[in-house]
């Protein structure tokens, strides 16, 4: 009767992921098996899609590169979906399957799960990229420089900003939700980049509640501009598109992250700031499959290490904003592509 409601709560815990399949040299014996956790869903995610994207590409030139490795490694790639709530559960699952001989996901949320997974299976191996997590033998995490995102962002509304009403020092940042990298490091960084232009610069702050609800994310979008906010950062997921939205039909500015966005509404979308995430899942997924991936630590990559990055030469940021404010960007960005400029993460 126990293991018929162990079964039970199994089955409820898996029924919320979306099984992709193992689809990468699957056999009845296996080689290094691979699990991707989404927490959400990949389509419409460029982030998860690039982190799916660089796993891939690792086995596969893994594979490549070493022909007499029989079985081949496998993936499995499941979306947890949006219920955050439930990816502890999910996440128990997986590891008590023993099916995986690596969880490999991103989400800054994800330590604080995993120290719980791995206290009732500990020697399931996790990866986690956008995460810290130091001190776990069987955790690698890897986490970018995000104050110096958010720091370029800011630097770049504050110029455009000065450029559109040279009587404004005030830009927008619009989030899904409060949190605290976004408390902590984001926001900060922002209001850093802007008053590196001018120290006056003050930042309209709005949230919307959640990560979808562009047509809330519009209507604080468009108070802002009412209130005489020319450029906005949205940091709000599926809803950042009804930041876009507004900020076009008022003839205002958006810069974007993460992803290239300057094609999703040009001249609306004036810049664009991106995380290797690819970069991050190939080389990390690559260095388990060699044995070399440094299981316990947690490491910090920026843009000097070429994680972290500003597009300066699409043709719609050349397009549509000014040579004057493209120069001072280049200037703040090859300073922080050298290593000239550091910006500590946590502002110390």
């Amino acid at each position: 009767m126990k293991l018929f409601f162990l079964f039970l709560i199994i089955s409820f815990l898996f029924s919320g992921c979306s099984n992709r399949g193992r689809e990468a040299g699957a056999s009845s014996v296996t080689g290094p098996s691979i699990l991707v956790f989404i927490p959400g869903v990949v389509a419409g995610s460029a982030t998860y899609e690039m982190l799916e994207e660089g796993v891939r590409r690792a086995v596969d030139d893994y594979s490549a590169a070493n022909p007499a490795a029989n079985p081949a490694p496998t993936i499995t790639v499941i979306e947890g979906g949006f219920n955050q709530a439930a990816w502890e559960g999910q996440i128990m699952t997986l590891a008590a399957s023993g099916n995986y001989d690596l969880i490999a996901s991103s989400n800054p949320s994800l330590p604080e799960i995993v120290s719980v997974v791995s206290r009732s299976f500990p020697e399931q191996k996790f990866l986690l990229l956008d995460a810290e997590m130091a001190g776990n033998p069987n955790v690698y995490s890897f986490r970018f420089n995000q104050r110096e995102k958010t720091f370029m962002s800011g630097y770049l509304a504050a110029l455009v900003s000065l450029e559109e009403r040279p009587d404004s020092r005030r830009i927008g940042f619009v989030a899904a939700q409060e949190y605290p990298v976004l408390n902590d490091i984001l926001l900060p960084g922002f209001i850093e980049g802007a008053q590196a232009v001018d120290p006056g610069f003050t930042v309209d702050f709005r949230v919307v509640g959640n990560w979808f609800d562009a047509a809330r994310a519009a209507e604080l979008a468009a108070g802002m501009i009412r209130d005489g906010v020319t450029a906005i950062l949205p940091i709000a997921g599926g809803a950042s598109h009804g930041v876009v939205q507004a900020a076009s039909e008022a003839g205002a500015k958006v810069v974007w992250i993460d992803t290239n966005g300057y094609g999703i509404r040009p001249g609306t979308v004036i810049g664009s700031v991106i995380l290797r995430q690819d970069r991050a899942a190939y080389e990390t997924t690559l260095a388990f499959l060699h044995g070399t991936l440094p299981f316990g630590t947690a490491e910090l990559k920026g843009t000097a290490d070429g994680f972290v990055d500003f597009i300066d030469d699409d043709p719609d940021y050349i397009a549509h904003v000014s040579q004057t404010v493209r120069d001072r960007q280049a200037e703040l960005v090859n300073r922080l592509r050298t290593g000239v400029l550091l910006i500590d993460e946590l502002g110390r």
